[in-house]
């Protein structure tokens, strides 16, 4: 008797319904809340720094301790979700994160709100990881850059909303309400997410089979609605070690690098640019309420940039996409030092951050989490993000090294310097997933040594 599921094939066969759409919703509000907390950073920090809660150096121990503790939260999660099942790490990483935001609100000091800070990144990074590659073994093959994508246009959300809901709450109720919010809002979404499944691919991939099947049916009649599902496509059973070694070698190694690369580079223009950009603004002569207006204007390209991601990953392909918003990001790089008028300057501004955002829904979103296997998808994940995260560890003092020396445009040769290594990082070493059933990919990951050697 055959011990194949076929998950992968039967989950790729269903139809987009209420399953899928609940799926997203739960995983998407948690996502939002991940973005939200990490863009209200910038808002917090200018109130406690005003009032004398907190000095410059403890601002920038707050947002150390953020990207350490995502960094250590990224590489973390990838080994639990790994061996303990998607469910479970997503469940842990939110419960972490809405308690220490919760005590957050309530710290005495700025030293205890760094320490809780510390940990509320541990839960942030972890979500960033799990809640994609979650996603990822869900949603079929056919629809998947959509719906990764759309996941993706729920954490940069987070930015507008973050800055909208502070102009309101912190003048009235005081930065404390800002972690109050998102504390309360992540443990909602923690209990919400009590009736979500575990992945039946990370199930199956670690032979736990019988609860697979169980879960299978229980999806496949809740998906069908009473009508005939199609029938799923035949996948051959292609294991991969799930020995950490394994992402180190061929053929493995080389998408590690492809997205190595492409989350030091994302992560720089986000948190070397973007974050930014109300700093260059009044360097530049701006007051501090203009400064902030242009760059909520600018933060409005956020969803519409990862929405287009969203939209065009199946049509056009990853590589295409990726590549094409790279060259667009690179050509309104080029052209942003240029500009000193004060109604092109956002506009120009605006027409730089959609398609950074495009790459963000596509990196972080979609791509990455489909070019490893489910047995290592997680650690992949996780590894490669924090190899992002720990970029953002330097970018603070390189930003502030090239502004001072070169202004706006020496931080854009940075930013450019790195697209430029992924675009032809990518095009030289990256696959193509669209439309291709991750057990697809699995399958000729696993063939490909052979083929080597027989050749």
């Amino acid at each position: 008797m055959s011990t194949s599921v076929n998950a992968g094939g039967r989950l790729d066969r269903l139809p987009i319904g209420p399953f899928h759409r609940r799926i997203m919703l739960l995983i998407g509000i948690g996502m939002f809340f991940d973005g939200f907390d990490i863009y209200i950073a910038g808002t917090v920090l200018s109130v406690t720094l005003k009032t004398g809660f907190s000095t410059l150096a403890q601002n920038a121990a707050f947002i150390s301790a953020t990207f350490v503790g995502m960094m250590l939260g990224s590489f973390g999660t990838g080994f639990l979700g790994d061996r303990y099942g998607r469910r479970f790490t997503y469940q842990f990483n939110l419960l972490l994160f809405g308690i220490a935001s919760i005590a957050a609100a309530f710290s005495p000091n700025m030293a205890f709100l760094i320490a809780c800070r510390f940990v509320m990144g541990v839960g942030l990074g972890a979500e960033n990881v799990v809640g994609y590659s979650t996603m990822t073994e869900f949603v079929p093959a056919r629809t998947r850059g959509k719906w990764l994508g759309l996941t993706a246009v729920c954490v940069v959300t987070g930015l507008p909303v973050a800055l909208l809901v502070a102009s309101v709450l912190v003048p009235q109720f005081g930065w404390r309400s800002m972690f109050v919010l998102g504390g309360i809002g992540a443990l909602v979404v923690w209990y919400m997410r009590k009736s979500l499944p575990e992945s039946p691919r990370w199930l199956e991939a670690v032979g736990r089979t019988t609860e697979a099947e169980a879960l299978m049916q229980a999806i496949e009649k809740e998906a069908a609605q009473g009508q005939p599902l199609p029938a799923p496509a035949a996948t051959i059973p292609a294991p991969v070690s799930p020995d950490l070694g394994t992402l180190f070698t061929a053929p493995l190694l080389s998408r590690m690098i492809v997205g190595a690369v492409c989350l030091i580079t994302i992560n720089t223009l986000l948190y070397g640019f973007v974050t930014w950009l109300p700093v260059f603004f009044v360097k530049q002569g701006l007051s501090v309420a203009t400064s902030f207006g242009y760059s909520l204007l600018m933060a409005l390209g956020a969803p519409i940039g990862a929405a287009i991601g969203a939209l065009t990953a199946d049509r056009w392909g990853r590589k295409p996409t990726i590549i094409g918003a790279s060259l667009i990001t690179v050509a309104f790089g080029i052209l942003y030092p240029m500009i000193s008028d004060p109604i092109l300057l956002p506009a120009v501004g605006f027409a730089l951050t959609v398609p950074i955002y495009v790459l963000v829904a596509l990196l972080f979103g979609i791509y990455i989490p489909e070019l490893f296997p489910t047995e290592v998808r997680l650690r992949a994940s996780g590894i490669v993000n924090t190899l992002g995260r720990g970029a953002t560890i330097v970018t603070p003092f390189l930003v502030v090294s090239l502004f001072e020396s070169r202004g706006v445009a020496g931080v854009m040769a940075l930013m450019i310097g790195l697209l430029v290594v992924q675009i032809v990082t990518v095009w030289a070493l990256g696959i193509e997933p669209r439309h291709r059933s991750l057990e697809e990919m699995k399958a000729e990951e696993t063939a490909a040594p052979v083929l080597k050697e027989a050749s």
